[in-house]
């Protein structure tokens, strides 16, 4: 190295560096070698190094911007879009509940989701290393977001696994479950009474599918049928995700497009059916009064906070695969609206159909009834006297029905109730609200028995929720693997495989023939609020102790541009206010909630909500605490220094880079001496360094304050500079102050 270069120089003086090598060399001004005098031929021709941008650290990267879209579009759009979203759209006041969502989702959902993708994108890490290098005390918070995943993982691809049942059933015709299975009692041949007390798809459902107990505590051995789709589906996901981003950003150009097709064939298809413009019409018929009701603006939220998957980690690790200066702020907007329109399109497709399928048991309950009253008037209990002369009996309308029914109950007021007639009204059948597998494996399969080539049909939809299913499930063992294969030297192929085998061993639990219960539990349990615990804590890390301004730099420094003065109020005020409110609102809700679940009573023929017995309601509460038990653990143990805080790693990875660029440096630099003949000599036009800006843009921030690890108030470019510089125990920073 010269002696007099600009790096022997700094390394000799005894100043504190504060500027990287990439700050240095932002604004050099670029040789032209091939116009230089020394460029005699192409032979003689010297290759100058170029400087190597961080980022280039041997970290796998995305294919294509449009790879990486499609990625986080898979990971946020998935079952929920389908049977979560229209169930809340009817419960909540039908077009009156978009107003809600989406004010929440500007507020709450595009902020968060940017503010996750911009962390993930600046550190390059996962959701662990994350944290971590914003403030190790908060290292639990990846963790968490890891442990979570797990748990939604098990029970996330149990789903799945009933889809691929579904599917591999659909491929027959009729489909069985389009009728009741005859018994044969001797020479007597009777319908299944349990089928024929509920129905077709509800009896395939609980008996021939789940083969449901009617208890939790039952556990019933293993269904076989579903142990085999679960296999199934984790050899999937497996074969899916082994080879990390260069398997599964391949995948996602079927997985996440492939839903969008069929949605849109069965939008085509449903508006075709009758009945269908009077689901949709019920669907967004607003209910103005119930944007007043607090419990709208809770359920709108919860649900804007996990159509995005905010907390798993799988945002975090996605983005971190990505260009340091891509631009996350249109990357965050646009799935968002995505994610949101996604759900407006489900919602159309399911009301269409469940528009058809409620004119078809209209029309059933028109036709049953009219049988009762032709047997009424030939016993003569209703004088015909009572029937309209227009009215004919072989082609009885819904309109002539209620004509009738209005005039019956008017004449036999007294004793109308013991006729047993019922109102046979359109409005009833589109109020009856499913949602989950309710939705989609009994009310949808149901519906599509009365389509035309129902097998083709069937085929589509479950092979729909498969993929809806998988791309989920790809950035859930995204947000697992990613984390640990940024902190150990494992083989990622290694590691995928045995995290499968593991999730399948411990998947027995949910393929019981009591399994469905265990899934209600986990979906109830293991991830609302921890979940919420996890983002809050993670805008609060970025905005409060990190600090609001210094992300809003690292911002600009990244996209080129400084984003709107909004998300600094929206980051520092607004979201943690809103989120302590909905975490406040689940733990009242949880409370004053009995918990249980909704168990199949076989004699019964009907579901009935039980009590968890107390070792259940153990488990229940135990998902919670194990969850949430990395927050404490690791806080404490880095406060008193028990855990180590993970810089000495992410040190080490940031002083290779470090060391790459100033042997670079050496070289441009003595390629300077040759060309110009002053080594060491600044080029004339270098700007002076940017001072690190407020909101305002008017208040300098001191540059020695802006270390990564702002938790402590000690940085890694020090460490990474000065390796030889005796440690201190780190000393906690005082959190910013924005005022």
């Amino acid at each position: 190295m010269p002696k007099n270069s600009k790096v022997t120089q700094r390394e000799q003086s005894h100043e504190h560096v504060t500027e990287s090598v990439a700050d240095l060399l932002a604004n050099e001004e670029p040789l032209d070698y091939k116009s230089s005098s020394l460029n005699v031929g192409a032979a003689s021709e010297k290759k100058v190094p170029q400087i190597e941008a961080p980022e280039n650290d041997g970290r796998p990267a995305w294919n294509s911007k449009l790879q990486y879209i499609l990625a986080q579009v898979g990971f946020s759009v998935g079952l929920g879009n389908v049977w979560r979203f229209p169930y809340l759209c009817q419960k909540n006041g039908g077009g009156a509940y978009l107003v809600p969502y989406f004010i929440l989702l500007l507020i709450i959902g595009i902020p968060l989701f940017f503010l996750e993708l911009a962390v993930g994108q600046k550190i390059r890490r996962g959701s662990i290393g994350v944290w971590n290098y914003v403030c190790p005390r908060l290292g639990g918070i990846g963790m968490s977001s890891l442990m979570v995943c797990g748990f939604v993982g098990l029970y996330y691809n149990v789903i799945i696994g009933w889809s691929i049942f579904y599917f591999f059933q659909s491929f027959q015709y009729p489909l069985p479950w389009s009728d009741c299975p005859i018994r044969k009692n001797g020479t007597l041949a009777i319908v299944e009474p349990e089928c024929e007390k509920s129905s077709a798809t509800t009896y395939f459902w609980y008996r021939q599918t789940l083969n449901t107990t009617s208890t939790i505590a039952e556990s019933g051995g293993l269904n076989l049928k579903m142990t085999l789709s679960l296999l199934v589906a984790w050899i999937i996901v497996c074969l899916a995700v082994i080879k990390g981003i260069a398997s599964s950003g391949k995948v996602m150009y079927f997985s996440s497009l492939f839903p969008y097709l069929v949605l849109f064939c069965f939008l085509v298809r449903g508006l075709m059916l009758k009945g269908s413009v009077d689901g949709i019409a019920h669907m967004f018929t607003p209910k103005l009064e119930k944007m007043l009701e607090p419990q709208v603006w809770r359920e709108a939220a919860t649900q804007v906070f996990f159509a995005l998957g905010l907390g798993f980690g799988g945002v975090i690790a996605f983005s971190s695969y990505n260009k340091i200066d891509n631009n996350c702020h249109f990357d965050a907007v646009l799935v968002s609206f995505i994610n949101f329109f996604t759900s407006i399109l489900a919602t159309l497709v399911v009301f269409a159909v469940l528009g058809f399928k409620a004119n078809i048991m209209n029309e059933k309950c028109v036709s049953e009834n009219a049988e009762k009253i032709l047997g009424y008037l030939n016993s003569n209990v209703l004088s015909h006297d009572l029937i309209p002369p227009h009215v004919n009996f072989s082609r009885l309308t819904t309109s002539d029905y209620a004509e009738i029914y209005g005039v019956i109950k008017t004449v036999k007021e007294d004793g109308f109730a013991r006729l047993g007639l019922d109102p046979c009204l359109l409005e009833d059948e589109l109020n009856k609200a499913v949602q989950g597998t309710g939705l989609a494996f009994i009310a949808f399969t149901e519906a599509m028995t009365h389509f035309p080539a129902s097998p083709f049909w069937s085929v589509m939809f479950f092979f729909m929720l498969i993929n809806l299913g998988l791309g989920s499930m790809i950035g859930t063992m995204t947000g697992i693997t990613t984390p640990v294969l940024d902190a150990y030297k494992v083989q990622k192929e290694l590691l995928t495989v045995c995290c499968c085998i593991v999730a399948f061993f411990c998947g027995l639990l949910f393929v019981q023939r009591s399994g469905n219960y265990f899934v209600t539990m986990f979906d109830d349990y293991s991830a609302g609020l921890p979940l919420t615990v996890v983002v809050i804590l993670e805008n609060l890390s970025v905005s409060w102790v990190y600090g609001t301004k210094r992300f809003m730099q690292d911002l600009e420094d990244m996209l080129g541009f400084r984003p709107s003065i909004i998300y600094f109020y929206l980051w520092k005020y607004v979201s943690p206010l809103c989120l302590i409110v909905l975490i406040s609102a689940s733990v009242i809700e949880m409370a004053i909630s009995p918990p249980g679940y909704n168990a199949w009573v076989q004699e019964l023929a009907q579901e009935q909500f039980q009590s968890y017995p107390p070792w259940a309601l153990v488990m229940c509460f135990a998902l919670i605490g194990v969850a949430m038990l990395p927050l404490p653990v690791v806080f404490i143990a880095r406060q008193f220094n028990l855990m180590s805080d993970g810089s000495n790693k992410l040190a080490v990875s940031y002083r290779k880079t470090m060391m790459k660029d100033m042997s670079n440096l050496e070289d441009q630099d003595e390629a300077r001496s040759i060309l110009r003949g002053k080594p060491g000599e600044a080029p004339p036009s270098a700007a002076a360094r940017r001072p690190f800006l407020t909101p305002g843009g008017n208040k300098p921030l001191d540059p020695n304050s802006l270390s990564p690890n702002m938790c402590y108030g000690t940085g890694y470019q020090n460490a990474a500079i000065s390796p030889t510089t005796p440690s201190t125990p780190p000393t906690p920073a005082t959190p910013e102050s924005d005022s």
